[in-house]
């Protein structure tokens, strides 16, 4: 193999154009070195997108205090956008990687996140700032969610088949992180005057300390700043990925996407809708729990479990992970019930607590299993297709590539859709009865259901 095919070209701006990460001479050789550089790149971008993504997370609670006057309702609509934008927009970052290569898509992804963080650390100075500035901020925010797709997709390629799980679940359990990042380091921020050199001004307190909200958006420029230029010179584009949008389509009309959305949106669905919602459901539930303190913990143990559920699954089957996880998910949502206060009884916040903490620990277990499944059922099934026609094994690795690439991004917009649709859930069910438990019973019956439907469509098959 040339040195021209196998290295990077500093003229086309470190395009590769072989990449055959399937053979094992040339993973030992190069592959694995290159791989990884862009995976361990690929991480801190993908954390700051997430903590991007969460800004209004940590902002909009404290909005009023900065001396805004908003009513609680649109509050917690600026804190919903960000999930809506995020999933809307992970369907075309779904197809971007193809169309203009994953070193050039995450370097301009990640600087575009520079927009968000800038303007809303001016407009929440200015209290003449209209609400409907914070909307359009709050969904731009929403492209630091988006970014998971492309990121994901993007990683896929780098990695052979039996190395995708674990990939993955790195890239998406670290990146996933950027959830508690922010909400630990958002409150530290905004305590400190960091920022004064720019015109920050912090805003009196009626206990005496000042608060600098602006903090909470500006900490992350520098950051971004750094890792946009690593992914410029540091990541690469792979020839061998390219595809127009018109060939990645008709993966749309497979069968098996709308299956395995519905099983990542149980899993990662949870992870990011219990991440929004778990704080206010607390708050409502235990009012006497100062759950700030806590809130963290467990989107920080879902972050870390996905890693282990891609390994898991390279190890042992996604599918067969996978199908345990549901049985465990739906058990400990069953087991939340009695963890909740009601007539005659206060509840157990120790147990809500540790329940809580089992449902993301197995949230993250199954957003890496069902990633891995993705992964290896759309290559499987390509690669069936294309040869049945007639295909050669080169082109039917190619189409199973960008097939799986594709399905990746999609899916995980459908899964985002959870960071809105748990919290309005939640609300919904206090509104109307008083009590969470209507849509525990919502989440409850889709566990048990998507156990079923992993059973019927894949336990039974040697799929994967």
């Amino acid at each position: 193999m040339s040195q021209s095919a196998t290295s990077p070209s500093k003229k086309t701006g470190a395009v590769i154009q072989n990449w055959q990460p399937e053979d094992a001479a040339f993973w030992q050789q190069r592959g694995q070195a290159i791989a990884s550089r862009n995976l361990w790149i690929s991480i801190p971008c993908l954390l700051l997108a997430f903590c991007v993504w969460m800004l209004f997370s940590a902002v909009a609670v404290n909005l009023n205090k900065v001396g805004f006057n908003f009513t609680t309702d649109q509050l917690f609509l600026l804190t919903a956008l960000p999930s809506v934008s995020g999933a809307i927009l992970r369907v075309p970052y779904s197809f971007v990687i193809p169309m203009f290569g994953g070193r050039r898509w995450t370097a301009i992804s990640t600087c575009f996140l520079l927009v968000p963080c800038l303007w809303l650390g001016l407009a929440v100075q200015d209290t003449s700032t209209t609400y409907g500035v914070f909307v359009i901020i709050s969904l731009l925010c929403g492209f630091g969610g988006a970014n998971f797709a492309s990121s994901m997709a993007n990683i896929s390629f780098f990695f052979p088949k039996a190395r995708q799980g674990g990939a993955l679940g790195l890239n998406g359990g670290l990146g996933n992180l950027g959830v508690s990042v922010m909400q630990l380091v958002a409150p530290l921020a905004i305590s400190i005057a960091m920022f004064g050199v720019f015109g920050s001004t912090g805003q009196a307190q009626p206990d005496g300390s000042q608060l600098w909200l602006e903090n909470a958006a500006w900490i992350w420029v520098p950051f971004l700043l750094i890792a946009t230029l690593a992914a410029w010179f540091g990541m690469n584009d792979l020839a061998a990925s390219k595809a127009s949008l018109s060939q990645q389509l008709p993966v749309l009309k497979r069968g098996h996407l709308w299956v395995l959305s519905l099983l990542y949106l149980a899993t990662f669905g949870s992870f990011i809708g219990f991440s929004a919602g778990f704080a206010m459901l607390s708050k409502t539930q235990f009012p006497d729990v100062v759950i700030l303190h806590y809130a963290f913990f467990g989107p920080f143990l879902g972050a870390l479990a996905r890693p282990v559920g891609g390994a898991l699954s390279d190890r042992f089957g996604g599918i067969r992970v996978t199908l345990i996880n549901f049985v465990l998910m739906a058990v400990f949502a069953a087991l939340l019930f009695l963890t909740l206060p009601g007539a005659g009884h206060a509840g157990s916040f120790i147990a809500f607590y540790g329940v809580f903490m089992l449902l993301f620990l197995t949230a993250g277990l199954g957003s890496g299993s069902t990633f891995q499944m993705i992964a290896v059922i759309f290559r499987k099934i390509t690669v069936e297709r294309v040869k049945a026609r007639g295909g050669s094994d080169e082109s039917a690795q190619r189409e199973a590539v960008t097939d799986s690439a594709a399905a990746l991004g999609f899916i995980s917009a459908i899964g985002a859709i959870g960071g809105f649709f748990i919290p309005k859930a939640f609300g919904t069910s206090l509104a109307l009865t008083g009590s969470p438990a209507g849509a525990m019973k919502i989440f409850l019956v889709f566990y048990v259901l998507c156990v079923a439907i992993t059973w019927a469509v894949y336990g039974r098959k040697k799929t994967a």
